[in-house]
Order: structure tokens, then C-alpha cells, then sequence
């Protein structure tokens, strides 16, 4: 695909995405300016983040810890604000660390205090998300519900981090707006112990609309944004 039709390709996903994200804000009567779109390039070439930026992008985020440190020394001249979204091992802070500016998927202390560590270490203020497994299952990622305000606590006590608030995954074969419900519950509670804990990460391509309608402020969209096209592998 020649970089012009990629372009175009691009900018039509970002309209559409656009169009989505402002008819789900009139619908719970929301500003669409409470949102922040955030593009996960995970399995997309670098080329396709440079498009982006063009069109106007400023949040992307990846899922692997390599991946995503590559692809953010390949863009290191772009105007970018990096998250990171994946399951993290200890052994991966280090990489994480060097580019993002929030992990959105810490969910436990053993991971806080790795994380805290490269922090202090790199010099940097890393903001974290406590990730919620909203079906009590954390084998798929994410503290679970009873848990939160534990791991909430120890990241605001850490060194080097900030707690920034929540996020999850609606679990597999739930009405997403009963499980991001749950989660803004929960995320109410974080933020009435840490008032600085304001964001609710949630929300992806299939049910961005339900997580804006139960107070979302950061959406994570992948595939309709870039498409479906044969993921590049690094």
C-alpha cells in the first residue's frame, strides 16, 4: 500500500472514530473535550504513527514492552504523549519506563515497586493506572476488585510514580456498560482517597460508546482506527 493511501486510510478511520466519540458524548450529554483518544499502534509500523501525528494525534499507546521501545525511538522527534497498555513483567520495567508516560496496566505492588525503581533510577515521574479486573479473574491482567485501594495506595506512596486513576478490559461475554458501571464505582472510591486520581481508562473500538456513557476519559482504540490490515511484526 503506497504511503498516500495509507494516509487516506488513516485520516478516514480518524473521522470516523471523531464522529463515534462526539454522537457518544451528546448521547450521556457529555463534552466531547472530557475525552482523550488514545491510539494503540501495537503490531503497526512506525510509518503508520508518523501518519497520526500528522493527522493530529498526540496519545498512542503499545502493549509489549520491546515493541513499544523501539517504536518510540523510531518516533522520538514526534510530538507524542507514549502509554502503555499490555501485561508488564518486572523485568520489562526498565524498557517501559525509558518512554512511557503512563502505564495503565499496573495491578499489583510487586510491579509498583519495580516500577518505582526505574523511576528513581531514570530520573522520571511515571504516571500509573491501577488496572481492574472487572470479572475477579486477574489471570488475564488487572487487581483484583477487593485489592484496588491497596495497590492504589502503594503507587501513590512510590517514588518516582503518580497515581493518574483506574482502567479495564469489559471482560469477555458481559454487557460492557454493566461491567464500565462497576468500574466507575470503583474508580469513584480511588478518587475519594486520592482526589488527584481522576482518570477512567476505558473503552475500545467495540464499546466506546458504552464506556463515555459510564464516565470514560481516556478511550484506547485500535482497529478502528487503523483497520484490520496484516499486522506488521517486528
Amino acid at each position: 500500500m503506497s504511503g498516500t493511501t495509507r494516509h487516506a486510510e488513516i485520516a478516514a478511520g480518524l473521522e470516523a472514530v471523531e464522529a463515534r466519540i462526539a454522537g457518544a458524548c451528546r448521547a450521556a450529554g457529555r463534552d466531547r473535550a472530557e475525552i482523550s483518544m488514545i491510539a494503540v499502534t501495537k503490531t503497526y509500523p512506525a510509518s503508520d504513527v508518523r501518519i497520526l501525528a500528522e493527522l493530529g494525534v498526540r496519545d498512542v499507546a503499545e502493549n509489549r514492552a520491546q515493541e513499544a521501545a523501539g517504536k518510540a525511538d523510531e518516533c522520538a522527534d514526534l510530538p507524542l504523549t507514549w502509554h502503555f497498555v499490555g501485561q508488564l513483567q518486572t523485568n520489562k520495567t526498565r524498557l517501559v519506563v525509558g518512554h512511557a508516560a503512563i502505564v495503565h496496566s499496573v495491578d499489583r505492588p510487586r510491579l509498583v515497586t519495580a516500577l518505582s525503581a526505574e523511576a528513581v533510577r531514570a530520573g522520571r515521574e511515571v504516571g500509573c493506572l491501577v488496572q481492574v479486573a472487572l470479572d475477579d479473574d486477574p489471570s488475564r491482567g488487572g487487581a483484583r476488585p477487593a485489592d484496588v485501594l491497596a495497590v492504589a495506595g502503594a503507587v501513590a506512596a512510590a517514588e518516582g510514580l503518580s497515581l493518574r486513576g483506574v482502567m479495564a478490559v469489559a471482560p469477555l461475554g458481559e454487557e460492557p456498560a454493566k461491567a464500565f458501571a462497576r468500574l466507575r464505582e470503583i474508580a469513584g472510591s480511588v478518587r475519594a482517597e486520592h482526589p488527584a486520581a481522576t482518570i477512567i481508562s476505558a473503552g475500545m473500538s467495540g464499546d466506546l460508546d458504552e464506556a463515555i456513557a459510564n464516565g470514560a476519559t481516556h478511550l484506547r482504540i485500535g482497529t478502528a482506527l487503523l483497520g484490520r490490515q496484516k499486522p506488521f511484526v517486528r
